[in-house]
């Protein structure tokens, strides 16, 4: 009678032994997603932050959703054992916020895809007005342009001169075909007027 009870509730275990392992592969899945897929913005995090970020999402699937959806799930099912119970309940959490986070991706995904032609279409107009306007010493390195997305279809288009803390910079509006381009009277670079690690720098 021992060896068998034993023996039932090894079987238990190993059936309610997935809830972790999917966490690891959600942790990761939903993480690549997010990179690839952002759900928000022009862009998505780099993987760590994408890794963190999702982390701390599964981490609240499990710790908040699962005993919660388990309880649910034994009362449809009494001869389930709680800890089975909440272990699929929890994966099936899991799961169901990796869909979301796709599913979320997808749908911001001509956001995406138009603020990317968007900026294309700023990064021509500067180049064109530097190659154009700029003094010699600035177009020489128009290559070396750096933008800073101020609001939607408005940016602050620098390229660096000799003197590292002068720039020539221009405001460039989107909403208009073809991009309208003003010449910025502050020669300041972005990284002084934007701060170094503003993420509408780019």
């Amino acid at each position: 009678m021992g060896e068998a009870l034993w023996r039932s509730r090894l079987r238990w275990r190993w059936r309610g032994a997935t809830l972790w392992p999917a966490f690891v592969a959600a942790v990761v899945v939903d993480a690549l997603v997010l990179h690839a897929l952002p759900i928000a913005y022009d862009e998505g995090p780099d993987l760590f932050p994408a890794l963190l970020l999702a982390g701390f999402l599964n981490l609240i699937v499990v710790a908040a959703g699962a005993p919660l959806a388990g309880r649910w799930w034994r009362r449809r099912r009494p001869a389930l054992p709680r800890v089975v119970a909440d272990d699929r309940a929890g994966t099936a959490l899991l799961a169901a916020m990796a869909a979301l986070v796709a599913v979320l991706g997808i749908v911001h995904r001509p956001a995406v895809i138009a603020a990317r032609a968007d900026a294309v279409a700023e990064a021509q107009a500067a180049r064109t007005f530097f190659l154009h306007q700029a003094p010699p010493e600035f177009a020489a390195n128009v290559d070396h342009m750096d933008t800073w997305k101020q609001a939607a279809g408005l940016y602050r288009t620098c390229t660096p001169g000799p003197d590292p803390g002068r720039a020539f910079c221009v405001i460039v509006t989107t909403d208009q075909s073809p991009p309208g381009v003003t010449r910025d009277p502050d020669q300041r670079p972005n990284a002084t007027v934007a701060g170094p690690d503003n993420p509408g720098r780019r």
